[in-house]
C-alpha cells in the first residue's frame, strides 16, 4: 500500500515539475540548460535518480557523438567552401535563385549545424543586388532546418533522439536512416515554397541612418569636465544614453575607456535614445555638435548567435569593450530598435551595429558571440589548401562511419585530433567553443527522461494519446505522437520538444506492442518542424533580425509549409518503417 503512495507522489511531483518545465521554456526568460539541470538535479535530489543513472546520462555515446560534431565543425566552418559556393547562389530570377538556394543550403545543412549554415549565406542574401532579401531569408531557415532532416548528423535533434534510442538499449540510428524521408521533405520544402512564393513578403531593405541613434557633443573650453575621467565626470551613469567614441583632434578613441581623461574640444558621441538629450543638460559646457562629416572609426553589423556568452546579460553589463574592443550603436530586437540600450538583456538573434577598435577584428571570442554581416577580414579563415584538407577528412570521417568501418565517435575523436595536430584549430578554440548548453540539455533531458518513464508518467500519457486517437488504430497513435512533439516545438526549444515527446512515443509503442521506430523517427521529424513561429527555431530569429518580418509572414507561409512537411512524414514513415 505505502509503496501505491510512494508512486503515485513521486508521478504527481513529476507530472508537476514538468509543467512547471514547460511554463519556463514558453517564457523564454531562463535558459533551457538551467532549467533541465535544475530539473534533473532536483530528481537526484529527491532519490528518484540513483548516483549510476544520474552521471551516466551525462556519458552517453551520442551525447559524445554530437559534442565531439560541433567541435569538428568549427574547423569545417573556417573552410572556404561555403562562403565560395554561396556567391553563385542570387541571381535575376527569383525562382531559380530560390531553386539553388534551396537545394545548395539542404544539401551542406544535412552535414553541418544549421545554424552556422544560415549565417555563413544571410549575409550574401542580405547584400544581394537582384532580389528583395525578405523574399528569401525565411526560405533560407527553412532549407536549413529541413536540411537536417537528411541524415543523422544533419540537426542536434536526430543525434538527441538517437541518444535516448541509445538509452533504451535499441540499435542505434545509421547515418542515413533519415535519408528518404528527408529527401523527400527536401523536395517538397522547393517545390512548396516555388508555388507560394507570393506569400512571402517584400520589404525594402531597411538602411539604418546611424544618425539616428547618435548625438555628439562637443566639451568647451569652460566645462568643468575637463581633466576628469569618464568614471569621475559619470557619463558612465546615463539610463538611455551610452559614450561609445572620442573624437579628438586627427583621432577617434573607441571604446572608451573609464580612465580615459575628458580634454577640451573632444566630440563626445553618445549612442542611444536621442530623445532623452536633456539629460546631459547636467553636464555643464557641453554643446550639440552639428558637424557628423567626421565618421564613427569602423561600424561592423552583427547577430548574437545562440552560443554566446552575452545571452541573458544587461548590456551595461557585458564589458563590451574588456571583450571585444567594440561599443554597442543600436541594437536592433526582430522589427523594433531598442532604445534603452543598457538596461537591455541580450537574446540570441539580435542585431548589434558595434563602433569597434583595431583589435577587434583579431578578438578570439568572436565567433562564439557574433554572426558576422559586415565583410571584414576575419583571420581565422583557412586558405584554399588548408580548406580541401580539412572538408576531404570530414567526408572521409562521415563515409567511414556509414560503411560501419569504425564508430562515429571514434571516427570523430580521430578527426578532431587530426585537426588539432596541423593547427586547423587550437585548444583555446574549443574551449572557447565548446557547447556547454547542449551538453547540459541533452545529459539532463536523459536522466528526466528516465524518472519519466520509472514514474509511469510516460505511459499514462501514452494511454492518453492512444485513447484519443486510437479509436483510428495504430496510425491514429502514430498522429497523436507527431502532432504532439509539433505544438511542442513551436512553442518551446526543438531539442527540449524531443527530449519531452521521445519518452511518451516509446511508452505508445510499446503499449501498442508494434515497433517503435516509426513512433521515434515522428518525434525526430516533428521537433524540427517549427516554421509558423519564429521564436521556435534559432535560425527563424537569425533571419528575423536582418528583416522587419511580423509573425503574421512566419504564420502565412509556415503554415503551409507545415501542412506539407506534415503529409510528407506522416504518409512516407510508415511505408518505410512498419509498424
Amino acid at each position: 500500500m505505502g509503496g501505491k503512495k510512494d508512486m503515485s507522489m513521486m508521478k504527481l511531483v513529476v507530472a508537476a515539475s514538468l509543467i512547471l518545465l514547460l511554463v519556463l521554456l514558453i517564457q523564454n526568460k531562463i535558459r533551457a540548460g538551467v532549467l533541465f539541470a535544475s530539473l534533473a538535479v532536483f530528481y537526484y535530489l529527491l532519490g528518484y535518480l540513483d548516483y549510476k543513472s544520474f552521471v551516466s546520462s551525462y556519458t552517453n555515446d551520442s551525447l559524445i557523438s554530437l559534442v565531439l560534431l560541433l567541435l569538428v565543425s568549427i574547423a569545417v566552418e573556417r573552410t572556404i567552401f561555403i562562403q565560395a559556393v554561396s556567391k553563385f547562389i542570387i541571381g535575376k530570377n527569383y525562382l531559380f535563385s530560390l531553386l539553388r538556394l534551396g537545394i545548395l543550403s539542404s544539401f551542406i545543412s544535412a552535414f553541418l549545424n544549421n545554424t552556422a549554415v544560415v549565417a555563413s549565406f544571410m549575409g550574401v542574401v542580405k547584400n544581394n543586388k537582384f532580389q528583395a532579401p525578405s523574399k528569401l531569408l525565411i526560405p533560407l531557415s527553412y532549407f536549413a532546418v529541413v536540411g537536417g532532416t537528411l541524415t543523422l548528423i544533419g540537426t542536434s535533434t536526430n543525434l538527441i533522439v538517437n541518444s535516448f534510442v541509445i538509452q533504451n538499449s535499441l540499435p542505434p540510428l545509421k547515418m542515413f536512416d533519415f535519408l528518404p524521408v528527408g529527401l523527400l521533405l527536401t523536395i517538397s520544402m522547393i517545390i512548396t515554397l516555388m508555388l507560394f512564393h507570393k506569400l512571402l513578403p517584400q520589404y525594402t531593405e531597411q538602411k539604418q541612418d546611424i544618425k539616428e541613434h547618435l548625438i555628439v557633443l562637443k566639451v568647451l573650453n569652460t566645462s568643468s569636465l575637463i581633466g576628469k575621467t569618464v568614471l569621475q565626470s559619470k557619463l558612465r551613469n546615463l539610463e538611455f544614453l551610452f559614450l561609445v567614441q572620442i573624437n579628438r583632434a586627427c583621432s577617434s578613441i573607441v571604446p572608451v575607456s573609464h580612465n580615459e581623461i575628458i580634454q577640451a574640444n573632444d566630440e563626445l558621441v553618445f549612442s542611444g535614445d536621442i530623445s532623452h538629450i536633456n539629460s546631459l543638460k547636467q553636464f555643464d559646457g557641453l554643446e550639440v555638435f552639428k558637424d557628423y562629416k567626421q565618421s564613427l572609426t569602423s561600424l561592423v553589423d552583427v547577430v548574437i548567435t545562440p552560443t554566446s556568452s552575452l545571452i541573458g546579460k544587461k548590456v551595461k553589463e557585458a564589458n563590451f569593450r574588456a571583450k571585444f574592443d567594440a561599443a554597442i550603436l543600436s541594437l536592433q530586437r526582430g522589427d523594433s530598435f531598442i532604445k534603452k540600450i543598457g538596461e537591455e538583456h541580450l537574446q540570441a538573434g539580435d542585431r548589434l551595429v558595434l563602433a569597434t577598435g583595431k583589435d577587434f577584428v583579431s578578438r578570439e571570442n568572436l565567433a562564439k558571440n557574433f554572426y558576422l554581416l559586415s565583410n571584414i577580414k576575419q583571420s581565422n579563415k583557412l586558405d584554399n589548401k588548408q580548406s580541401f584538407i580539412v572538408i576531404s577528412a570530414f567526408l572521409l570521417s562521415i563515409i567511414s562511419s556509414a560503411l560501419n568501418l569504425i564508430s562515429f565517435t571514434k571516427v570523430l575523436l580521430l578527426c578532431l585530433g587530426f585537426f588539432l595536430l596541423f593547427k586547423f584549430i587550437k585548444l583555446d578554440d574549443i574551449k572557447r567553443r565548446f557547447p556547454f548548453e547542449i551538453f547540459i540539455v541533452v545529459g539532463s533531458s536523459l536522466a528526466i527522461t528516465k524518472v519519466l518513464v520509472d514514474s509511469s508518467l510516460a505511459k499514462d500519457l501514452a494511454d492518453l494519446i492512444i485513447g484519443v486517437f486510437g479509436t483510428y488504430g495504430v496510425y491514429g497513435s502514430f498522429v497523436g505522437v507527431y502532432l504532439l512533439t509539433l505544438i511542442l516545438t513551436e512553442f518551446i526549444t526543438n531539442n527540449a520538444a524531443a527530449a519531452l515527446a521521445f519518452p511518451i512515443a516509446f511508452a505508445t509503442s510499446q503499449a501498442l506492442g508494434v515497433s517503435p521506430l516509426p513512433f521515434i523517427f515522428a518525434v525526430a521529424y516533428a521537433a524540427s518542424a517549427g516554421f509558423m513561429i519564429p521564436h521556435s527555431y534559432q535560425t527563424h530569429l537569425m533571419v528575423n533580425s536582418l528583416c522587419p518580418y511580423k509573425i503574421s509572414d512566419f504564420l502565412k507561409i509556415g503554415f503551409f509549409v507545415s501542412i506539407v512537411y506534415s503529409a510528407v512524414v506522416l504518409l512516407a514513415l510508415p511505408v518505410f518503417f512498419k509498424f
